[in-house]
């Protein structure tokens, strides 16, 4: 739902560089270059942005405000 702060397997931030990624791959860049250009390097790292699905804008609309 939301991309995760650290990478899984090797614990580097990753967060910071996601919406540069998806503005440049949104523009049409190839998305390898993006993760040169975003500094991720390790595979693992990738796998983070690559399997990474957008759901929050599908979930949200069924959260129900809370009473108090």
């Amino acid at each position: 739902m939301i991309i995760p702060v650290r990478c899984w397997s090797c614990g580097k931030v990753i967060a910071h560089a996601y919406e540069g990624y998806k503005k440049a791959v949104e523009a049409g860049e190839d998305p390898d270059k993006a993760m040169d250009d975003a500094g991720l390097s390790l595979y693992c790292c990738r796998r983070m942005f690559l399997g990474h699905v957008e759901l929050i804008d599908e979930v949200a609309p069924f959260s129900i405000p809370r009473e108090q």
